[in-house]
């Protein structure tokens, strides 16, 4: 089976001075749900920037289902989609708005955009704030909103980071089970999260990076093996 994502010996460094990333490599299998953990600074954010295109790589290569993110980059990125952790959004436009400024960027026609967003609308249970102002929304509306921005050219490889921050129990739910309802219809995706319970729940395998490295990879079995729970795993990890 194809890897959605390869990623070999990647290095990102900022100027002469500080490596975010040192020599990592690892796959993504087609139709996997993944978990990359680390702590802040560890180099998730940084390793994402250069999954889409965001940072440059300074060495290594990184294929999405075959394509050279930076030699392909226009059709590697048409097949993910990116919701990050930050709202980098126009906070004045309406959800219906957002979700067709983006379908229009990737070259979406008309007819086929309103279907489209139609679809995602009730896909995310969002249709009620289709016109609302994204800064009026509350913060798992917005959440959702977000997802459905990554959605909408309907990518085969989704990057989630940290998709739950800042909403409450209830709406992490509904969320999870969003996630786990795209993964079923094929979709691959990476999730990273520092609520562990959520990686636990939703993830096969799970990567742990700290100071740009790779520090161990493996199922979630494996780490759960002997009783711990993944976040008594995770904090073994990092603090080693």
């Amino acid at each position: 089976m194809m890897d959605a994502l390869k990623i070999t010996n990647l290095v990102k460094k900022y100027g002469n001075k500080k490596t975010a990333v040192d020599d990592i490599s690892f796959e993504i299998k087609k139709g996997e749900f993944f978990g990359f953990l680390g702590p802040n600074g560890a180099g998730k954010s940084t390793t994402i920037h250069c999954i889409t295109g965001i940072s440059k790589i300074t060495s290594g290569t990184i294929e999405v289902f075959g394509l050279d993110v930076e030699k392909e980059y226009k059709e590697a990125r048409k097949l993910i989609g990116l919701a990050p952790q930050e709202f980098n959004i126009d906070i004045f436009s309406t959800t219906q708005k957002i979700l067709d400024h983006v379908a229009g960027f990737y070259g979406i026609r008309k007819a086929e955009r309103e279907k489209r967003i139609k679809e995602l609308l009730g896909e995310f249970e969002i249709e009620e704030y289709k016109d609302m102002k994204f800064r009026e929304l509350s913060g798992g509306i917005k959440r959702r909103v977000m997802l459905a921005r990554a959605m909408v050219h309907d990518p085969e490889f989704i990057i989630l980071d940290e998709p739950t921050a800042g909403v409450d129990v209830e709406l992490r739910h509904e969320l999870w089970g969003i996630l786990k309802k795209l993964n079923e219809s094929g979709k691959t995706i990476l999730l990273t999260s520092h609520y562990l319970e959520e990686v636990e729940l939703l993830c096969e395998r799970i990567a742990f990076i700290k100071n740009g490295k790779i520090v161990s990879l493996g199922s979630k079995e494996e780490f759960t093996k002997d009783g711990k729970t993944l976040e008594q795993k995770y904090l073994e990890i990092v603090k080693k």
